[in-house]
């Protein structure tokens, strides 16, 4: 970790370096490596995502894209994110969002908290944001946070078998194809073998 960055120290760090960092408060956090059925729900969600927006005027970008919190000055990456307006940048390496529609974390044991807490409440105060998914990497479960016209956020959690409205990007996707393939896949190979 280094600390005493401004956002352009950072910036040229990260342009450089070999793997990814989050920034906060001049201070740079390494990115770690997920899980194999967290790998599998983002790879599944923005597949979705991307069926159900082609041709429509928005992007479903991966998790290589860098998104910067203008109140707080803050970088982050999520899993997933869907801009629909004009994307805009921090400067002519558009490798930097400022304007995201709509946001996906997939949730780990390690940053569930974070998610949840602190990385929710900077992503609320992006004025574009208009959902926020979080998606279990443990059992089949999107919960979508929709910003309402009075500015307060209401949430709605889909199951297996439903299917999640992502009102902002006049969307919906089904949650068991968001989880297809993401728990059973190699079980009975890696079951004990049998005496």
């Amino acid at each position: 970790m280094r600390t005493g960055l401004s956002e352009q120290d950072y910036l040229e760090f990260e342009r450089s370096s070999p793997i990814r960092h989050e920034y906060a408060d001049g201070e740079i956090f390494a990115m770690s490596g997920g899980t194999m059925e967290h790998s599998a729900v983002a790879a599944n969600v923005i597949s979705e995502l991307r069926s159900g927006l082609l041709g429509r005027g928005c992007r479903v970008l991966t998790s290589d894209m860098r998104i910067k919190i203008p109140a707080t000055g803050r970088y982050v990456y999520p899993d997933a994110s869907v801009v629909c307006a004009r994307p805009e940048f921090v400067d002519e390496k558009r490798d930097t969002l400022l304007n995201p529609r709509l946001i996906i974390e997939v949730l780990s044991d390690s940053t569930e908290a974070y998610d949840r807490g602190d990385k929710f409440a900077q992503y609320r105060s992006v004025a574009s944001l208009e959902e926020y998914v979080l998606a279990s990497q443990k059992e089949p479960k999107l919960e979508v946070f929709a910003r309402q016209a009075d500015g307060s956020w209401v949430l709605r959690i889909y199951g297996p078998g439903e299917r999640a409205v992502l009102a902002s990007i006049e969307c919906v996707i089904e949650v068991d194809r968001v989880y297809t393939d993401v728990f059973q896949v190699g079980a009975a190979s890696e079951s004990p073998p049998r005496g």
